[in-house]
């Protein structure tokens, strides 16, 4: 009896199967007839979530961008690696010795190891205020009245402040595109107040969120008509001393613009400076970092003694707010982070490249596959296929992490998935269970679309439904 039910459940899975099928080949007739892609193309992969096996495919072996559907590729890699557990570490240490007056004849570092959490609004014990005030107190706690030297950003671990180098230019000054530096800060972004004036003159810069101390931030923002939105960008690399915010602000517009900080490291030591002055403990010396030292020939002390270690939320925490906010920096802080642990490569493209020869070793993907640029998908380079994308989200569901990391993935159209969105280009992957109980994985790519892109994504939906 025992075999003859075998048999009836799986031809029943396969009829489901079938049936499923039939129905996203006339969805995805349906979608190519849209007339929204004369002059594009569009992958898409469809897993069945039980055994892996293909159900449906359509160019699934065409490398294409990603936008941040690439997010899941490295959220996979990042947890199988590192672990759902692994933290990042901060210290707060100091050199030279303290006098029986409290006078540090030394200076204060703090040590970075990449944690793209630092000083972040997103975690209780991650926020800039928690963080600040606790190294005060342990500053004081260690009988520091005064500090005969300077607070220094130890940004060495991962060379400094960088972005990677097949980023768009318009893009690296905007928070999105803020680099990945050994010693981050606040997502290493600053927040803007723009007041507009009347159409076509120029704004005022009314605010920021932290000072900008160490550059120029030039305006030259037009205030756009009611409606118009949020056109704004600013123009700066790592290490800019110069900040240009050139487009438009909508006249009825009430939003903070959000720009990169080419210099975070600097920033949380220009901070931890102005806290301890709070307080009465005087700084002798301007705040400096690793990086600026070690470019004047000046070596950090190797051996400084320990005030507290910072440790960031767990890695499956962090991964929860990159995949549902599409948090570009912790793609690349992750990136970077394992390629150092598993082959001591700290730089973006041969950690991407570590990352593509992984997955060839582990479910025998070509290279050419996972032609990888980055970690969060905002480099226009990536090209990735559907069937290798689909491949490690299949992969995934075998994995003790699972639950955590599909938790990160947002509802979208009401199924779990990751979105992706840059010029040109959109993108979903995810997983879901049909009505008869039928589960898939799923990757769904399209590029050069015509058409606005709300437009374009309902007719993407409508092919997706039919996995319902």
């Amino acid at each position: 009896m025992t075999w003859i039910v075998t048999i009836l459940l799986l031809s029943m899975h396969a009829s489901y199967a079938q049936s499923l099928k039939n129905n996203i080949d006339h969805a995805y007739q349906q979608f190519v007839k849209s007339g929204k892609l004369p002059n594009g193309i569009a992958s898409l992969t469809v897993l069945d979530g039980n055994t892996g096996q293909p159900i449906f495919t359509n160019n699934a072996s065409i490398g294409l961008p990603t936008a941040s559907t690439m997010k899941v590729i490295t959220s996979i890699t990042a947890l199988d690696i590192l672990g759902p557990d692994y933290t990042y570490q901060t210290k707060l240490a100091y050199t030279g010795e303290i006098d029986s007056l409290g006078v540090l004849h030394g200076d204060i570092i703090v040590i970075g190891s990449g944690d793209p959490t630092l000083g972040s609004d997103r975690f209780n014990n991650t926020k800039a205020e928690t963080i600040l005030n606790k190294w005060v107190y342990k500053i004081q706690h260690a009988g520091i009245s005064r500090i005969d030297g300077r607070i220094i950003g130890d940004d060495l671990y991962l060379n400094g402040n960088d972005v990677p180098p097949t980023w768009n230019w318009q893009d690296i000054g905007n928070y999105y595109g803020a680099g990945i530096s050994g010693l981050n800060w606040h997502e290493n972004k600053v927040g803007i107040v723009i007041s507009p004036h009347t159409v076509g003159k120029p704004t005022f810069v009314a605010s920021t969120s932290l000072p900008l101390t160490d550059g120029t931030l030039i305006n030259e923002v037009i205030t756009g008509p009611n409606g118009s939105g949020d056109n704004v960008y600013a123009y700066s690399a790592p290490y800019s001393n110069i900040v240009y915010l050139r487009g438009t602000y909508g006249r009825d517009l009430k939003k903070v613009i959000e720009i990169a900080v080419p210099d975070p490291a600097l920033a949380l030591a220009q901070q931890l400076t102005r806290a301890l002055s709070d307080i009465g403990i005087a700084v002798d010396s301007l705040p400096t970092t690793g990086k600026r030292l070690l470019n004047q020939g000046i070596t950090l002390n190797k051996r400084p003694k320990e005030l507290d270690i910072h440790q960031s939320p767990a890695l499956k925490d962090i991964i929860h707010w990159f995949n549902q906010k599409s948090i570009n920096l912790y793609g690349e802080a992750m990136l970077k982070s394992f390629g150092i642990i598993s082959h001591n490569e700290s730089t973006t493209l041969e950690a991407a490249s570590l990352l593509s020869k992984y997955w060839e070793q582990k479910l025998r993907i070509p290279n050419s596959e996972l032609n990888i640029q980055d970690g969060s998908g905002l480099s226009p380079q990536n090209r990735v296929t559907t069937a290798a994308m689909a491949k490690i989200m299949h992969y995934a569901q075998g994995r003790p992490w699972f639950a955590d990391f599909k938790k990160s993935l947002p509802t979208i159209n009401g199924i779990t998935m990751k979105s992706g969105t840059i010029g040109g280009v959109l993108g979903y992957t995810g997983f879901h269970t049909s009505k008869s109980g039928q589960p898939v994985t799923f990757s769904l790519l399209v590029n050069n679309y015509t058409g606005s892109t709300a437009a374009m994504r309902q007719e993407m939906f409508k092919l997706l439904n039919s996995l319902k």
